[in-house]
């Protein structure tokens, strides 16, 4: 087992009417609140109104900020920026999905240091050493950003999509109410599902872990999240299945799951590369391209692989080389049968050889970045899991 450092400082009220409570958490850290969220489903839904009345009653003054995107931008968090500084914001409430949190974390990190780019700050060419208190009022399960120490801008002027670690990401309080998951449309909680899976799976696919109680409790929440995924493809309205999906995306990036052997977010970045790209949604990004990685790395990385299988979906198989394999096979199986992408032609964007090596360059950094600890990836080695996605 590995040194680790666990750190999760973030408060999580958790239930039915759960954004009631929002003014008296909010009220703990600061007197003006911004609040950040996307599209206006929060406004017509009435949960903005209901957040906003809270905070009012807890006596806490509100500005709102709309307009987060799927890929939260530079610009648009900047353009918060200015409008968290005029309104004298002590505070920054994500209420949403992970795009609005992560903006919300990105405006907080500008208005506290209003010197300084946003971009310059993502990509560490100025130290982050302080920021205002972040809180979430979450409405889908699927990126973790409620609990997670991450946010992700895209640089539009680049087409560079990168995420930023740091304690200053980790929210002072998450609301979390399985009944505002009720209404996301079907394809977003299918991706969420899926994100919420890979957080985890990122976290399990480590060479030589022997961490027998951080595995448990990875292999518990993928049980839990397949078993609840496929319900609420179901039955959007079951509230058990939905609550057992919003509280395994708070646990699945809250870095519980790396206690003790770490990370390996290989996966994300071609992701990443994706979404920047072609504005692919987060979590087909994922599954678009799992399958053709695992199937490249599984060999080198077998033990787990093998594990992964018997005590995620039961495979009995002794032979480990053909468990990892029906491991994979039922993963995928699993992306397809929730209508995820399982390779990029599903993702019907347009891609050819020229797209798939500036992708690969993208996914490293212009080849100057390897990918994975199982083996590292350097350019041409990403372009041909690209190529197997295809």
């Amino acid at each position: 087992m590995e040194n680790f450092r666990f750190y999760a400082p973030t408060e999580v009220i958790f239930g039915k009417d759960a954004e009631s409570k929002t003014g008296e958490a909010a009220a703990r850290f600061g007197k003006k609140a911004l609040l950040v969220y996307g599209k206006n489903s929060v406004v017509k839904s009435g949960l903005l109104g209901r957040v906003e009345k809270s905070l009012e009653e807890a006596g806490v003054a509100w500005k709102e900020f709309g307009g987060a995107q799927p890929n939260p931008t530079v610009a648009h968090a900047e353009e918060g920026v200015k409008e968290a500084l005029a309104f004298g914001a002590d505070l920054i409430v994500g209420v949403g999905g992970g795009s609005a949190i992560d903006t919300a974390k990105a405006i907080a990190h500008g208005t506290a240091n209003p010197e300084t780019g946003l971009w310059e700050i993502w990509t560490k060419k100025v130290p982050l050493t302080h920021s205002l208190p972040v809180g979430a009022v979450l409405t889908m399960p699927a990126a973790g950003s409620e609990m997670s120490d991450s946010a992700v801008l895209t640089n539009e002027q680049t087409g560079k999509k990168s995420g930023l670690g740091t304690d200053f990401n980790r929210c002072r309080f998450a609301v979390l109410n399985p009944e505002l998951g009720m209404t996301v449309p079907k394809y977003q909680l299918a991706a969420g599902v899926t994100d919420i899976m890979m957080h985890t799976m990122e976290r399990y696919f480590i060479p030589d872990s022997d961490c027998d109680l951080t595995d448990e409790i990875a292999e518990g929440l993928l049980r839990a999240v397949i078993k609840n995924g496929a319900v609420v493809m179901e039955d959007p309205r079951d509230y058990h299945a939905m609550g057992e999906l919003f509280w395994a995306s708070s646990l699945s990036h809250n870095s519980l799951t790396e206690c003790g052997h770490g990370k390996d977010f290989s996966v994300h970045k071609f992701g990443h590369a994706l979404s920047a790209r072609y504005g692919v949604t987060h979590g087909a990004s994922l599954s678009a391209v799992w399958g053709a990685w695992a199937e490249e790395l599984y060999m080198e990385c077998l033990p787990r692989f093998a594990k992964f299988a018997r005590k995620v979906w039961s495979v009995t198989e002794p032979d480990d080389k053909k468990a990892a394999k029906e491991g994979i096979k039922k993963t995928v199986a699993f992306f397809h049968s929730i209508g995820m992408p399982i390779n990029l032609k599903e993702l019907n964007i347009p891609i050819n050889e020229q797209d798939i090596e500036a992708l690969s360059m993208d996914a490293t950094m212009q080849d100057t970045v390897k990918l994975s600890r199982i083996r590292p990836l350097d350019a041409a080695a990403v372009r041909a899991i690209y190529q197997k996605a295809f």
